[in-house]
């Protein structure tokens, strides 16, 4: 018996043995690193998915940031600033007050016709801009109440300053230098609509500007979209817009009320 040759088979069938097994424990090795990977990735992307879609109900329904594209605002808001407005401020039979910052679609009272743009391209925009990661549309607006359903507005007084009924405001959130205006005015704001402007007046496009168009001015307060409650962005800006007592002392046509709703003698003034 030839033991040699024996032997020898047995060797290679030994090798071809081992062979077979590492191949086989190679390719478990290599489904073992390919399959966490091809899962992290498949779990990536539907998490980005809900992420995105979770933010974009969110500032569809609760907040939504919104990029300043201009310095109308200034001080208090700064262009490149990206505020968070609240939009559950007024959902609930709340109104907006005088001195709140709001942002509003002028679309009737400061745009009379919206720009038409390509669908596509406008859907794409809009989810940027929900997300505060583009400018708003061209019919979208931010500035401050002065004036609610009823008021009486005038500008200027003696001292060159906003009367809401009758009474002088104190506008310390004005742009250094700037007037209450350099357009007179004296206006009845009709119920359901607010009257506003910038807070920077020399710098800013508001009310004044649109008083021969159809509404005068007036934005219809359904048309607005939220209260700015945070300056969220850039960090070194972060801050909470504290309601100003600008219009502490205006008193409430009919009701004899200021506007922090302290009853006051007298009734309303002016």
């Amino acid at each position: 018996m030839d033991t040699e040759a024996v032997q020898t088979e047995r060797d290679r069938s030994s090798v071809s043995q081992e062979g077979t097994e590492e191949g086989s424990r190679s390719a478990r090795s290599s489904r073992r690193l390919r399959g966490p990977r091809e899962v992290s990735w498949g779990r990536t992307g539907a998490l980005g998915l809900v992420c995105a879609v979770f933010a974009l109900l969110l500032s569809s329904f609760v907040v939504q940031p919104f990029l300043i594209p201009s310095g109308s605002m200034e001080p208090t808001l700064q262009v490149g600033d990206r505020v968070l407005v609240n939009k559950l401020a007024y959902r609930f039979g709340t109104a907006p007050e005088r001195g709140d910052v709001v942002v509003f679609d002028g679309t009737g009272s400061f745009v009379q016709e919206p720009p038409e743009e390509n669908p596509v391209t406008g859907l794409l925009h809009g989810a940027a801009a929900a997300l505060g990661l583009a400018e708003p549309a061209e019919t979208d607006f931010v500035k401050r109440v002065v004036g609610v359903g009823g008021d009486r507005v005038v500008c200027c007084d003696k001292g060159g300053r906003v009367e809401v009924n009758g009474r002088a405001v104190d506008e310390r959130y004005l742009y250094a230098g700037d007037v209450a205006s350099s357009v007179p005015f004296d206006i009845v704001v009709p119920q359901g609509t607010l009257w506003v402007m910038g807070d920077h007046r020399s710098n800013s496009r508001d009310s004044r500007d649109h008083l021969g168009d159809p509404g005068g001015g007036m934005v219809p307060v359904d048309k607005v979209i939220g209260r700015a409650d945070w300056i969220g962005w850039p960090l070194d800006r972060w801050a909470v817009l504290e309601p100003t007592t600008a219009f502490h002392d205006v008193r409430t046509p009919g009701d004899g009320r200021t506007s922090d709703g302290i009853a006051t003698p007298g009734g309303a003034h002016g």
